[in-house]
């Protein structure tokens, strides 16, 4: 499974973004999809993730109601809606797919297996 993350970039406080996992590989349909950040010199901070096999989604404390991931099976992509971004937002955003037939947490990253490059988001203040 191949992962590429594109979308990042410069946007000022309370401006929206969108970011784009492709998926080849693997169908991300079949798959738990999620999202995670991280800061330098810090751990990853899980952001969202899409369940596998169902419309359903979990999110971090810090992103509920603001960010929204939702993928097209057609372009076997997901993708990361972000809205009313605060500087603290800024990170470097990863997708990563979940280990299939886990039950760990869907909250850490070591229940991810494959991982994209990254992609850089900076909120100005």
């Amino acid at each position: 499974v191949q992962l590429v993350e594109s979308g990042g970039g410069l946007v000022q406080a309370g401006g929206s973004l969108r970011l784009s996992c492709a998926a080849s590989g693997a169908a991300v349909g079949s798959l738990g999809v999620g999202w995670f950040r991280q800061v330098p010199g810090k751990e990853y901070e899980f952001v969202a993730v899409a369940r596998r096999g169902t419309a359903s989604a979990l999110y971090g404390d810090s992103v509920q109601g603001r960010f929204t991931i939702s993928r097209d099976g057609a372009k076997n992509t997901v993708y990361l809606q972000m809205n009313g971004l605060h500087p603290e937002d800024t990170a470097v955003y990863y997708c990563a797919t979940r280990r299939p037939f886990t039950t760990g947490s869907y909250y850490h990253p070591d229940e991810y297996d494959y991982w994209g490059q990254g992609t850089q988001v900076t909120v100005s203040s």
